[in-house]
């Protein structure tokens, strides 16, 4: 049995990561402390992918 194909799509958080990410390191070396940017750019990028993740699970 096929099952139902999605009424919505779904929207994809992953690019926050990898923008966080790098946005952090960059950031980091003008600061003179990349590693430090780098984590917080991340734990950004995170955060915003799980807040998209939960507005799809309630749509």
């Amino acid at each position: 049995m096929a099952s139902k194909p999605p009424t919505r799509t779904p929207l994809a958080g992953g690019v926050l990561i990898a923008l966080g990410a790098m946005g952090g390191a960059v950031t980091g070396l003008f600061l003179y402390e990349p590693v430090p940017g780098f984590l917080i750019g991340t734990g950004i990028g995170i955060a915003l992918a799980v807040a998209i993740w939960l507005l799809n699970v309630r749509r």
